[in-house]
């Protein structure tokens, strides 16, 4: 006759079955129909931590539900027990951070590649004046208030439809990302610059020709859009240096005066000036056709609230701020006139700064610290010794060395701290206008990381701009380039680029080279 070993009543309670989570041994044992001894709460809190921890969560008792807050394990008590089981254990906040923070986070990258807006479109009609400069931008530009970051975006985008049209020989209709505006005018500037005759046949006609578009002008006729800035926005819009006449024009650095009779001493780049005010074969100058179609539209909209807007890149940048200055005395009573450019060079000397100044007129000047051309016209960094020596013997030797100084407000990015750009881009990409957007959208302020919901599409940068951008992208996009199906009118790359949520959704975290 066999004999069954004894059992200790834990074992005997281990073999009975049981209608709770293992962890849980608040509970009756049915086949011994006894009652145990209650464990005390600290151990069943304990124990339904554990619980919770395997993902195998018990609806906490009574008893349990009545537990204080402060009787809770903490964060350490948690590590403490979680650590004999080899689980792994991270916080909810420390995950969050450094999602939020690292670069090289899957998060991050897919932040960085959504097609949400960059940032919020919010009504500003009741601070439109503030946004638009009246104050300087003072409280706006460090950290960069989100509204004034999506109207920079807004004129940036202007000059990109300016590039887009230029470039597309014969030059189509222009077309604008913001369906809000309507072109009124074509804009042209006109070199005086003579190239010899040979020179045409070693380089494309539209690079030769005296007079080139260089931009337009554009109103705001949605209601709702109106609405939403407070007013009726006139913008005029001007492309960079691109043909050959207009970089040898850049290159004429000496200072001229605006006016000879005026006795205020301002003073412009004589190449600047030369494409501003020269006019063409049977084509008004730049300056004239400026002012004729905005007086005309100051005159079909008057009484309404009005703005004028006038952005630029690169050479545009330079021409935007002579543009400002002349319409701010063309008529009394002018609505207030603000400029948004892009990599500009100086323009004038001091005495034109405050000329520009004096006038009403607003500047804000967005500036790639690696971006070589915002350091020239000069050799000098005169904005920052007039500071020191206004009036002093340094300046007036300075003025005639070197009397360039830029004009307005400055809101410094730093193509470095882009995720997507490699360190070392070069000279065209700092320069690059898409490569300002980028960056102006993931701009938060001085010395902090790029912007983690920063979601301007990439698919310009990458097609301009594909040898400046860190391989982990063009990897990435290639590889979607062979998955994807080719059927639709776009790229692969282009289409996921476009609506890129998903780009890295299934890969791990990787170093960007």
């Amino acid at each position: 006759m066999r004999v069954c070993p004894s059992l200790s009543p834990l074992q005997t309670a281990i073999a009975q079955p049981r209608n709770c989570s293992p962890l849980n041994p608040s509970v009756q044992i049915h086949a011994s129909k006894q009652q145990q001894n209650p464990p005390t709460i600290t151990t069943k809190i304990h124990l339904s931590n554990l619980d919770k921890l395997l993902q195998k969560p018990t609806p906490p008792s009574d008893q349990t539900k009545l537990t204080s807050s402060s009787s809770l394990p903490s964060a350490s008590t948690n590590r403490r027990l979680v650590s004999p089981l080899r689980l792994s254990f991270q916080s909810s906040s420390d995950t969050n951070q450094s999602e939020a923070m690292s670069p090289r986070s899957l998060n991050h990258l897919q932040q960085l590649l959504s097609d949400s807006e960059p940032s919020p479109r919010g009504n500003i009609s009741q601070n439109w004046r503030k946004y638009h400069g009246c104050d300087n931008w003072v409280g706006l530009l460090d950290p960069l208030d989100p509204h004034l970051r999506r109207e920079i975006l807004r004129c940036g985008d202007l000059v990109q439809s300016a590039y887009s049209t230029y470039f597309s020989h014969p030059p189509n209709k222009v077309s604008l990302s913001d369906q809000s505006y309507r072109v009124t005018s074509s804009l042209f500037a006109t070199s005086s610059v003579q190239l010899p005759q040979w020179f045409s046949s070693v380089v494309p006609w539209f690079s030769t020709q005296r007079s080139s578009w260089i931009g337009y002008v554009a109103v705001c006729d949605d209601e709702r859009e109106i609405r939403r800035m407070g007013r009726r926005d006139i913008t005029i819009v001007l492309r960079g240096t691109a043909t050959c006449l207009e970089w040898a024009e850049n290159f004429r650095a000496g200072l001229v005066p605006i006016e000879p009779n005026e006795k205020d001493g301002a003073k412009v780049e004589c190449g600047f000036w030369s494409l501003y005010k020269t006019p063409g074969d049977n084509i008004k100058s730049l300056s004239a056709s400026v002012v004729t179609e905005v007086q005309r539209l100051l005159n079909k909209y008057k009484g309404e609230e009005l703005s004028i807007t006038v952005t630029g890149h690169s050479l545009g940048a330079a021409l935007s701020v002579l543009v400002a200055d002349e319409l701010s005395k063309c008529k009394q009573d002018m609505p207030p006139i603000s400029v948004f450019s892009f990599g500009g060079p100086r323009v004038g000397n001091q005495a034109f700064v405050n000329r520009v100044e004096s006038r009403g007129v607003k500047v804000l000047r967005v500036v790639n610290a690696h971006d070589m051309v915002t350091r020239v016209p000069g050799l000098l960094p005169r904005e920052h010794i007039h500071e020191q020596f206004e009036g002093g013997w340094q300046e007036q030797l300075l003025e005639r060395l070197d009397g360039y100084v830029h004009v307005g407000r400055e809101l410094r990015v730093d193509s470095r701290m882009s995720p997507v750009l490699r360190p070392d881009a070069d000279p065209a990409c700092c320069h690059d206008l898409e490569a300002y957007l980028h960056l102006v959208d993931g701009f938060m302020a001085t010395n902090c990381p790029f912007r983690v919901n920063a979601r301007r599409s990439l698919v310009r940068l990458l097609n301009q701009q594909g040898g400046n951008v860190k391989q982990v992208f063009i990897s990435k996009a290639k590889a979607v380039h062979v998955q994807l199906d080719l059927s639709a009118g776009k790229t692969a790359i282009e289409e996921q680029l476009s609506h890129p949520s998903s780009l890295f959704s299934h890969q791990r975290l990787i170093e960007s080279k």
